[in-house]
């Protein structure tokens, strides 16, 4: 019995199941669909405050040579959470059913960091929260910001709603 009760705890720390610690903590390993939007077990979750190019947006470098931002987008939030566990708080959803949360990769906001290099920019039209890390981003010609693009939110309308 001793056995199971030094175990056990060390047991369950190493099982990747998705734990919540109250009605807005999402806790576990993130699997990545695109620039602002992850996956924690079974719930779809859409970061807060940000808007991510679409993964198969492209945008101008400063030579106007064109490349995938969308692609380079979900690959620096897969560098940023890299393999740790995350912490997303957050109990509402959108239309699509994703839950809409700030996520934490131990302290670091994780929304704020992809503004901060300049692969998402604020989604003033839900949030004013990261406004300073975009203005951060497009004053060090960092991510995005090195060239021209459409916003996100502008690519959608002119590709996607057609």
């Amino acid at each position: 019995m001793k056995i199971l009760q030094i175990f056990l705890p060390i047991i369950l720390s190493l099982v990747s199941v998705p734990e919540m610690s109250n009605a807005e903590d999402l806790k576990g390993k993130p699997r990545i669909v695109d620039g602002d939007t992850l996956w924690i077990g079974p719930t779809k979750i859409r970061l807060h405050g940000i808007d991510a190019p679409e993964s198969n947006q492209t945008c101008k470098k400063a030579d106007s040579r064109e490349y995938r931002c969308g692609e380079m987008a979900t690959f620096v939030l897969a560098e940023i959470i890299e393999k740790q566990w995350i912490t997303c708080i957050g109990e509402r959803f959108d239309r699509y059913k994703r839950r809409i949360s700030v996520c934490y990769a131990g302290p670091y906001d994780i929304n704020a960091e992809m503004v901060k290099r300049g692969w998402a920019v604020a989604y003033r039209r839900y949030s004013l929260d990261y406004i300073d890390e975009e203005k951060f981003a497009r004053e060090k010609n960092v991510g995005i910001w090195q060239g021209d693009f459409l916003k996100p939110w502008d690519w959608r309308q002119k590709y996607l709603h057609r």
